[in-house]
């Protein structure tokens, strides 16, 4: 069997954008550097994602040398948005039920969000990431964290696992809706050459110089419906997944995981299996 590697890296700037497939990435205790520090909330301070907005897939994010971000969407000008200062104070934005700090990224980006999305929200930054929100404390260690990924640091999926999910939707009710691209389930890693469902039993693994804990499969909902080209949803893989992939009561493809220690990730170093379960 080959040895597993990593294939891909993928950093998203602002929770539920479009984001980039870098050649290596910082990982930081939080996540892979610059990604998902951003995030856009309601009036009330709720999360603002594409389970409520899909068009949100088809802007995207450019994370800049100095930190600040490069907006772009259909019919709408391209916008450079500076890191907030802290000094401005924060607002109570609301994820998942959590409530964190952040601090406002100011009334042009917010200006540019309304336009596209025809909604009141604004922008939000997390300025201090290692104490704005700790992960959630039954699957975390003291004073873990993670930005405004969904829960955890990092998310891996296989591409092998991908393969036998499409083969699973071919035999489906909806085979037209296949093959979905890796892109529907946003990962932060991608990996080569493991079986399908091998991650299943991961309980620790290494990526060249970082070891992460593999906190708890990843639960899916319908953004992975949403074609991330076209905004369009359909069918799967949840119908799939439901059908498959039923762990409790969610629907789930993908591990959650926790770096051990940080350093620098590079497409093609080598993966390996430290634990299995």
């Amino acid at each position: 069997m080959p040895t597993p590697v990593l294939r891909s890296l993928h950093i998203h700037p602002v929770k539920s954008l479009g984001g980039s497939t870098p050649a290596e990435a910082v990982v930081e205790p939080w996540g892979l550097a610059g990604d998902r520090r951003w995030m856009l909330i309601d009036t009330s301070g709720k999360a603002v994602t594409q389970r409520g907005h899909a068009r949100l897939a088809l802007a995207s994010a450019e994370l800049l040398a100095d930190g600040s971000l490069r907006l772009s969407a259909p019919g709408c000008e391209q916008l450079v948005v500076a890191v907030p200062s802290g000094s401005a104070g924060t607002v109570t934005v609301e994820i998942f039920g959590t409530k964190v700090e952040a601090v406002p990224a100011g009334p042009t980006a917010d200006a540019w969000f309304r336009d596209y999305l025809d909604d009141e929200v604004r922008l939000t930054y997390m300025d201090d990431p290692a104490h704005r929100r700790p992960i959630d404390p039954d699957y975390a260690l003291p004073g873990e964290t993670v930005s405004f990924a969904d829960g955890y640091p990092l998310l891996v999926a296989t591409t092998a696992s991908l393969d036998a999910l499409n083969s699973l939707i071919a035999q489906g009710d909806h085979p037209d809706e296949g093959p979905l691209p890796m892109e529907r389930f946003r990962p932060s890693v991608v990996v080569d050459g493991t079986e399908p469902w091998e991650e299943d039993r991961w309980t620790r693994i290494a990526i060249g110089e970082v070891t992460f804990r593999v906190a708890k499969p990843c639960g899916r909902c319908i953004v992975t419906t949403t074609d991330q080209r076209t905004a369009q949803r359909g069918k799967e893989p949840l119908r799939t997944l439901a059908r498959h992939r039923l762990l409790g009561k969610r629907m789930v493809f993908g591990q959650n995981l926790v770096p051990e220690n940080t350093g620098t990730l590079r497409a093609g170093d080598r993966v390996e299996i430290l634990g299995y379960s």
